[in-house]
């Protein structure tokens, strides 16, 4: 190389900063599982109280009962965990709970299901588990201004 040619040297290589932010992965399949699990606890109750109206109406009303309480209280966290507002996953969870006492009213009424229906109690646990994810925690503590664009 002649020593009157100035040399080249490559660009420095810049890597992109890490990401500060928590990503969103955990709180979509929170809300995701938080969604089927209430369809299918939905689905559970309308069969109980179809099938169990004509002989015990007060069962029917206590499942609906909890039915209204649990679809309220996910429909409100799911809503409120998407718009990353901390209360959302605790919503989540008080849903949950309300589920797995509409699964254990099945259970201790003793009635006939598909055998699908006594596996379902674990869609609620999982919400609960996503829910109380530590990431998630972050990603609801986040306020939705500060996100960079």
């Amino acid at each position: 190389m002649p020593s009157g040619e100035p040399t080249r040297s490559a660009p420095p290589i810049r890597l992109p900063a890490p990401a500060d932010e928590p990503t969103s992965t955990t709180a979509v399949a929170a809300c995701a599982v938080s969604i089927v699990s209430g369809w299918a606890t939905s689905v559970v109750a309308t069969d109980l109280i179809a099938g169990w109206w004509r002989t015990d109406r007060l069962f029917c009303i206590a499942v609906a009962f909890l039915a209204i309480v649990f679809a309220s209280t996910t429909i409100s966290g799911v809503i409120m965990l998407l718009q990353h507002r901390p209360l959302g996953r605790q919503l989540i969870a008080a849903g949950a709970v309300v589920a797995v006492l509409t699964y254990g009213g099945v259970f201790i009424a003793g009635a006939h299901v598909a055998w699908i229906v006594y596996t379902l109690w674990v869609l609620p646990v999982a919400s609960v588990v996503l829910a109380f994810y530590p990431q998630l925690k972050e990603f609801a503590e986040q306020r939705i201004g500060s996100r960079r664009r």
